[in-house]
């Protein structure tokens, strides 16, 4: 996911986009109950980096790693660290960028997959063994970190001479290791000695047993194909299933305790600051009458209920938008529940990495055709899927 930023510091993985370019929408006081909760750890803040990506894949395996040990003391959550993730894919995108001469997105930002990836090749390590936080910030701020790496990869891709030193990989390395901090080879963690590979392993997170899927018809379905995003430079691949089928497959994990990270598209009008995603049809009226009417009534009396019209979410509308690129990768966030609006509206759950911000204090509520239509992809253990999908799909 991209990065983006705004005012007040919050931080979208997304390209820019102006001020005027959103619609502004009010919306009306919703009131929620939840109707199936997930547990999930802290809210995070990632301030000033491009890392959602990170956040919101390592909020999954949290919640995985709480599942999977059946925690149910909170204060016993685990806490991953996302630099540990970040380091090593930064030196490894570095290393595949030069080897294709610069024709690769280089930044900070990636995908879901990047993160399982590192799990599987490296390990995992906690949060206290390895902050990120190595710069002088008490939150992320990697802006001159990626000028400086940036600024390395496009001087060594384009080198005149036609054999490389010797010395630049470890240079990356230097680079990483000053502002990140160095990535840990052991650690403590409740009075035992771990790696990060035989952490993870004591964790029982099983890097085969998590699946990507995506939903788009310029590919067949039933099949994996790699999402045409710049920020999925490891070229992973995802399986492709018809819409309704991936909403069946969220729906199926999030009422049997699992969760899903998932990637959406958050330049939408209706993704609020405050705690809301709505698939908002901008070009419908919201109410009748004037203007006045809908601010302040009519003859002194009360303004009348704002009504929200939602556009419907199809397999053609999804393929339109990310074919025009009005829907991409823009943010990861961790869906962990289902909740009902006082009118008794389906609503998702969100975790954000925007630290407890907002209305509900860093937690999104996203309607059923929000996360329909503005989906790029979902990342969920393959045994939430059911049955009958998981054959199509060739999983076992």
């Amino acid at each position: 996911m991209k990065k983006l930023l705004i005012p007040l510091a919050l931080l979208l993985c997304a390209p820019a986009l102006s001020a005027q370019s959103r619609t502004a929408i009010q919306f009306p006081d919703y009131q929620f109950t939840t109707v199936k909760e997930n547990p999930i750890t802290p809210v995070k803040n990632q301030y000033r980096s491009g890392t959602c990506w990170s956040y919101s894949a390592l909020g999954f395996f949290e919640s995985e790693a709480i599942r999977i040990g059946k925690i149910t003391d909170t204060l016993k959550y685990p806490d991953f660290s996302e630099f540990f993730v970040v380091s090593n894919s930064f030196r490894e995108r570095a290393v595949k960028y030069v080897r294709l001469d610069g024709k690769l997105n280089f930044g900070i930002g990636s995908e879901a997959d990047d993160v399982l990836d590192i799990i599987r090749d490296y390990g995992i390590v906690p949060n206290s063994a390895m902050t990120g936080l190595n710069y002088g910030t008490d939150l992320p701020v990697t802006a001159e970190l990626e000028a400086v790496l940036g600024g390395m990869v496009d001087a060594i891709a384009k080198n005149p001479n036609r054999k490389l030193s010797t010395a630049w990989q470890r240079a990356i390395q230097a680079v990483l290791d000053e502002y990140l901090g160095e990535c840990p080879q052991k650690f403590i963690v409740d009075g035992k000695e771990y790696t990060p590979a035989s952490y993870r392993d004591a964790l029982k997170i099983n890097p085969a047993d998590y699946v990507t899927l995506t939903s788009f018809t310029h590919h067949p379905f039933y099949t994996k194909f790699a999402i045409e995003v710049s920020d999925n430079w490891r070229w992973d691949p995802a399986y492709n299933l018809p819409i309704d089928e991936f909403m069946t497959v969220l729906d199926n994990a999030l009422n049997n305790g699992y969760t899903a990270a998932w990637g959406a598209d958050v330049s939408h009008p209706g993704f609020t600051r405050n705690g809301l995603a709505v698939n908002v049809d901008t070009s419908a009226p919201v109410t009748s009458g004037s203007d006045q009417e809908r601010w302040v009534g009519k003859d002194g009396e009360k303004a009348p209920e704002i009504q929200i019209v939602e556009k419907e979410a199809t397999q053609e509308s999804r393929q339109i938008d990310f074919d025009n690129k009005t829907m991409t990768d823009d943010h990861g966030m961790q869906i962990y529940g289902i909740a009902k609006d006082q009118n008794g509206k389906k609503y998702y759950m969100v975790k954000n990495s925007w630290g407890e911000t907002g209305k509900y204090k860093g937690i999104w509520y996203a309607t059923e055709s929000f996360v329909k239509g503005q989906s790029l992809d979902i990342m969920v253990h393959k045994d939430a899927i059911p049955r009958d999908i998981k054959s199509k799909l060739g999983i076992k």
